[in-house]
């Protein structure tokens, strides 16, 4: 599938190129590519943060005393560049995929955070050319480490071998978001009694002083050991949890837990099942096993620390530590990894009733991440400890460049001021795309700087491709959307490379058209992005899709689309419609901004009383904005400069065209070409050989689906064989 890209008087002509090669030949081995030749490459730590947007970076010059202490990241940032005006994908899957691909959502189908219902042709591709293939053509080592979110284990023909199919030699970590808070901790109370997932101590409502912490262990059986009292201030309860047990509350210990103990339930950042893709093989493992169990982050940076003090001197290494924080279900970490005392203030409860304390949940998972992150730096040789514990970090003393970016805008309830939470992670407004990165390591020249041009989320894989030495034109022929930004590292004086930004949401491909569940915030917006009726509560929504709670309101019932709400909504109360109709959130949203100005397009469909049926309705909003610290200019509602009396000026409507037009070009530089699954822009006898194999073995999604049934099967084939040839350009 080839697109080409109309810039300003030149033509830009660039195409996606992904490996012919499915899961049994598609990564590449580092040991059987030699190094480039000279001075090794340096390594590379890529840290990916979860749902953190730059208004959680005083250091960028945003939060203020709000801002949750980061001292590791604040080193890293004194230590190297602060690019304070980078872009990522509205949500999470999406600038994943950004990253390691290259590519815009548009050209990978993966639009929005992967669900166990997205088909294969929302998961990255396992043709796909992505960076840890790339880096193994000049001898790196890869691994990650945390989140993975990618695609898999469902719909797709790798399963559980997803990360081996698309380049890392090692994973170790979790298939995609953490699963709900076990409200009842283990088994020990009633559902819903302990909304934070463990035994709160005294003080709080069914809170205990005292228990015994059960255990699983390794092959079998379990320990257990008593706790008394606070430990850093963590309640007996947290404290076993924190240890991957289970607190009986009020008990001693006996040879075995009673029997409505459960080992078998998952509990948000504490008990979640881990994958692991090493020596060519997959293990899922169980919430029973020992690894499975204990704090995310934790787990995350223990599993890293490992790996990377387990490398050959002689080979580069590119590690990448995906941190499941500060994402959703929002819960306590450990309080020893909060030196702030910011831990201090919670109280247990996690639930939407309590917004203040979910803020400060979110303050101190930020702020556990950058501790372990600082251990990470330390027991790895990056940094050291100065006698007052504070991080020395100096980048010239390691071969290592750090990379440190968040994944998308921070989640609605926790964004700090003056940003708008009302336009945060799942939009393409500014509050929800703009991120922090920090690059730092011995390629930095005048370190301690920002860089105010604009950089987006996939330029990262043309940066991590200079690191590496690698010549992406001879790996990625047909080209990338990505920008060069190694020369900011080089180059202070160094002009803007980007003449515009573009970013982009929307929804994946499920089986026949259908769309996640309708999930109402607030009472005011309906939005798909939620993959399940408990990640809508996760998030404190409302389910409207398939098993609704019908009967919680006098209205809720089961809809397959939002603009069904509004239907049921009129049906109610035809007279109060447009007094009681909600908000419909986009299902096709973007955004492309210039130096001043910024463009942002939302499509959608409504209610239309007239029709009783869908209207697609379409807006175009125009925003003056920058980066102004500590109060930027933001695309807030009612500053949508063409709603102004008078509308544009001249000037700006200048900007407006050319943006619009700049957007129009871009989204038509993608072509669908049926029949071509394995992206290498011709329909031919490798896609023929290809679907022969999935069909015969697997059947189900897979990126041979060219009719979104579900299933790789004769109709396919039909596909393959009307559209023989060469993709449109």
């Amino acid at each position: 599938m080839q697109f080409r890209l109309l810039r300003q008087g030149a033509l830009l002509v660039a195409s996606m190129s992904l490996a012919s090669c499915w899961l049994d030949s598609g990564s590449s081995s580092s040991s059987s590519n030699d190094p480039p030749a000279g001075d090794q490459p340096p390594n590379i730590l890529f840290v990916i943060m979860d749902d953190v947007g730059i208004d959680q970076m005083e250091s960028f010059g945003y939060g203020g005393a709000k801002a949750p202490a980061v001292p590791s990241i604040d080193a890293i940032a004194d230590g190297g560049i602060r690019f304070r005006n980078a872009w990522a994908m509205p949500e999470c899957s999406p600038s994943r995929a950004t990253f390691m691909t290259g590519l815009y959502p548009m050209r990978t189908n993966v639009l929005q955070a992967i669900g166990p219902n997205d088909l294969a042709n929302s998961h990255v591709s396992p043709y796909a050319m992505t960076i840890p293939k790339v880096l193994a053509t000049a001898g790196y080592e890869n691994a990650m480490f945390g989140k993975f979110h990618l695609g898999g284990p469902e719909n797709n023909p790798a399963g559980f071998e997803a990360p081996t199919a698309l380049g890392w030699d090692t994973f170790y970590g979790w298939g995609g978001l953490p699963a709900s808070i076990d409200t009842t901790a283990g088994g020990v109370g009633d559902t819903d009694q302990y909304s934070c997932g463990f035994v709160p101590g005294v003080g709080a409502p069914g809170g205990v002083h005292a228990g015994a912490c059960y255990i699983p262990q390794a092959g079998g059986g379990t320990s257990c050991t008593e706790m008394a009292g606070e430990v850093h201030g963590d309640p007996a309860g947290l404290r076993c949890l924190t240890q991957g047990g289970v607190l009986v509350p009020s008990e001693p210990c006996e040879a075995s837990p009673p029997d409505y103990v459960n080992f078998d339930l998952e509990n948000a950042h504490y008990v979640s099942k881990l994958l692991i893709n090493r020596d060519g093989e997959a293990e899922d493992v169980s919430l029973t096993d020992p690894r499975s169990r204990g704090y995310r982050a934790t787990i995350e940076v223990d599993t890293a620390i490992d790996w990377i003090n387990t490398r050959s001197d002689g080979t580069p290494w590119m590690a990448t530590l995906s941190f499941s924080s500060a994402h959703t279900p929002l819960q306590h970490p450990p309080a020893e990894l909060v030196p702030s005392g910011a831990a201090s203030i919670l109280t247990p409860n996690c639930t939407s009733d309590a917004p203040l304390n979910q803020r400060n949940i979110t303050d101190t998972m930020i702020e556990s991440l950058d501790t372990e992150l600082g251990r990470l730096l330390v027991e790895t040789g990056i940094a050291t400890r100065g006698d007052d514990g504070s991080l020395n970090y100096d980048p010239q003393t390691s071969n290592t460049m750090v990379v440190v970016v968040g994944d998308n805008g921070s989640f609605a309830p926790t964004v700090k001021g003056p940003f708008d939470l009302t336009r945060a992670k799942g939009s393409a407004y500014q509050t929800g795309v703009w991120v922090p990165l920090v690059i730092s390591g011995p390629l930095v020249e005048q370190p301690d700087r920002n860089v105010e041009h604009m950089v987006n989320a996939v330029d990262l894989f043309q940066f991590f491709a200079d690191v590496a030495g690698v010549d992406l034109d001879q790996v990625v022929p047909h080209g990338t959307d990505a920008e060069e930004m190694l020369s900011y590292l080089t180059n202070p004086e160094r002009d803007s490379v980007r003449e515009v930004n573009f970013t982009h949401g929307g929804l994946n491909i499920l089986a026949n058209d259908a769309v996640n569940g309708p999930c109402v915030f607030n009472g005011n917006f309906c939005s798909h992005t939620p993959m399940s009726a408990q990640v809508c509560a996760d998030n404190g929504g409302v389910w409207w899709g398939p098993e609704a709670s019908v009967g919680t309101n006098g209205v809720l019932k089961e809809v397959d689309h939002c603009w069904q709400v509004n239907q049921a909504i009129y049906e109610d109360a035809p007279g109060d419609y447009e007094q009681n109709k909600i908000t419909m959130g986009a299902t096709d949203y973007m955004a492309m901004r210039n130096d001043d100005y910024k463009l942002v397009r939302n499509q959608a469909l409504d209610y239309d009383p007239a029709t009783d049926g869908s209207v697609p309705v379409e807006t175009e909003e125009f925003y003056r904005i920058d980066q102004a610290a500590p109060e930027p200019d933001l695309d807030r509602e009612g500053d949508d400069l063409r709603q102004r009396p008078g509308g544009l000026t001249t000037a700006e409507q200048q900007h407006f065209d050319e943006l619009e037009h700049r957007l129009d070009l871009l989204l038509s530089s993608h072509k669908a070409c049926p029949g071509d699954g394995n992206g290498d822009g011709v329909v031919d006898q490798q896609d023929i050989d290809n679907y022969t194999q999935l069909s015969s073995e697997w059947g189900q999604s897979s990126m041979y689906d060219f009719n979104h049934d579900g299933l790789t099967d004769a109709q396919d084939l039909a596909i393959i064989q009307a559209n023989l040839g060469a993709c449109p350009e």
